[in-house]
């Protein structure tokens, strides 16, 4: 079965190899900037893509929102240069609006879902229901979520949910630019939220699960090409070849979900 799979996973990064090739006349030095969720599998498949094309990829990391230092969003307001950004899509979204994404750019890659992690070694909480969540917020001592599109949605809509808002103000709190997993692993949090894809890379924590499908929060990440990009070309064969086949064996491993090639909404 290895082998294989080996085989398949070698054709498939030929075709994308001699797709990439196709649209890919020169080597070109690519711009990034990426937030957190998608990093674990771009950071396994973009070798990968320049050894296919010759180009040169150079990343910026940061959250898809917020007013942080390294937020895409910041980063672009003080003019770095940038041919391709990688983010939450809706953050995404709000960029071609503002007219700073190629419209017509956009390929929705991935979708993640929101997971619960404790200190490695923790006792882990019943997570398996909305009320066995809310009765595991009630007993933590301290709560971490992020900044980005996670964040947001677990203090702004799912704490109201659960009817524990008023009881999260003093215990939870949010954590800008730094994996919400670091905080849990150096036991500044009992209990953190964050997209599984950014647990998962995280040392000195243990990810309990995703959260019930009740109270699940499916965040698609896209990517797209910046309109003052100088290689828009070279952006749009990274973008192809993330959005191929080649790649979904990494983004499955990071533990999000691929999406079929092209789809945009």
């Amino acid at each position: 079965m290895k082998l294989i799979s080996a085989k398949i996973r070698a054709l498939s990064l030929g075709f994308a190899a001699a797709i990439l090739l196709a649209g890919s006349a020169s080597a070109a030095e690519v711009r990034v900037m990426i937030s957190g969720g998608l990093t674990a599998a771009y950071q396994a498949l973009v070798p990968e893509f320049e050894r296919a094309t010759g180009n040169k990829v150079l990343t910026a990391y940061g959250p898809s929102m917020g007013t942080t230092v390294n937020a895409i969003p910041v980063r672009l307001e003080r003019g770095e240069p940038v041919d391709v950004l990688i983010m939450v899509g809706y953050a995404l979204g709000d960029l071609i609006k503002q007219g700073k994404v190629i419209a017509d750019s956009r390929v929705d890659l991935t979708k993640s879902l929101i997971g619960i992690a404790v200190k490695a070694g923790s006792l882990k909480p019943d997570i398996s229901s909305p009320d066995a969540v809310k009765r595991a917020l009630l007993s933590a001592k301290s709560i971490a979520y992020s900044d980005s599109a996670s964040g947001v949605y677990v203090s702004t809509e799912m704490f109201a949910k659960l009817g524990v808002a008023d009881e999260m103000k003093d215990k939870a709190r949010k954590i800008p630019a730094t994996p919400v997993g670091e905080i849990v692993a150096h036991g500044d949090a009992e209990i953190g939220f964050q997209q599984i894809s950014e647990l998962k890379p995280v040392q000195g924590i243990d990810i309990v699960g995703p959260l019930p499908d009740e109270l699940q929060k499916i965040t698609v990440f896209s990517a797209g090409i910046a309109t003052v990009s100088k290689e828009p070309e070279a952006g749009r064969a990274l973008i192809k070849f993330l959005a191929s086949p080649a790649a979904r064996d990494a983004i499955i491993k990071s533990g999000m979900e691929p999406i079929a090639t092209g789809t945009t909404n």
